[in-house]
């Protein structure tokens, strides 16, 4: 049955958003290997979009392996890549969902590493883990938002779980995650209460691990994470409208690349 698209919302960038819908319904199978795509008067139809938004949207698939121009026969999809690399997608970059969202994924990671911390961190470890906390404070004492500090308390506690694939994991994603910090320390250096809050929640997590209490060091770190959901829902429109969406404009295509702090 042949596939039909929905014309698309103006705000985010029009190529971007063709590219995603015409990815969705290959990785669904809805239009299967093989398959002709529509063509490109029929997509400028269906999306209300001109040629040269379909054009950069088909260079996008075609950059990405999933389809192949043939010379006056049309577009196909072709068989997926055996192997890919992960890609988070730009769209809607700037909004607090978007933020959230990246936080959940952090949760489910920080909580593992909190617990593989506790079980396997060596002296030398645990004493860089309470430096990098010191090193927020200082940061936070000279008037600094405290954002490389914060990556770098993270990533003493991912080195400290000792599994180098979970370490290029979390390097691989720094590059996502640098921009949610810088949103989430501004949002928290608004409030005092929002600050003692992230304050106390990094020294219950450090002292779990010194513990080697891993159910109290998972807990604390995925509290740590629920509570800075949490922090993100109750920034307000204001702080959306202005800083929280100017600071996560580019959350997806800044900070460190991979191999460098994590946040």
């Amino acid at each position: 049955m042949p596939v039909s698209f929905v014309a698309i919302k103006p705000g985010v960038k029009l190529s971007d958003q063709v590219a995603h819908a015409l990815e969705a319904e290959i990785r669904s199978g809805r239009i299967a290997t093989g398959d002709k795509l529509p063509t490109e008067a029929a997509l400028v139809q269906q999306f209300n979009v001109s040629r040269t938004v379909v054009r950069e949207a088909m260079s996008r698939l075609r950059s990405q392996g999933l389809v192949d121009a043939r010379q006056g026969s049309g577009v196909y999809v072709q068989p997926p890549p055996a192997a890919e690399a992960l890609r988070f997608e730009p769209l809607h970059s700037d909004s607090m969902e978007a933020v959230i969202q990246i936080v959940e994924v952090r949760r489910a990671l920080e909580a593992e590493v909190a617990d593989l911390a506790a079980q396997r961190h060596t002296a030398a470890q645990m004493q860089a883990i309470h430096n990098a906390v010191l090193a927020i404070e200082a940061a936070v004492r000279r008037g600094e938002d405290g954002v490389a500090e914060d990556v770098q308390f993270h990533r003493a506690i991912a080195l400290a779980a000792n599994n180098s694939y979970l370490l290029h994991t979390l390097d691989y994603l720094a590059q996502f995650l640098h921009g949610v910090t810088r949103v989430t320390r501004a949002n928290e250096a608004r409030r005092q209460d929002f600050a003692a809050a992230v304050t106390f929640e990094h020294a219950e997590t450090v002292a779990a691990i010194a513990a080697r209490n891993r159910q109290a060091a998972r807990a604390a770190a995925t509290a740590h994470m629920d509570n800075a959901i949490q922090r993100i829902r109750e920034a307000g429109t204001a702080f959306w409208q202005h800083d929280g969406q100017r600071l996560a404009r580019n959350l997806l295509d800044l900070g460190p690349m991979p191999g460098e702090p994590h946040k």
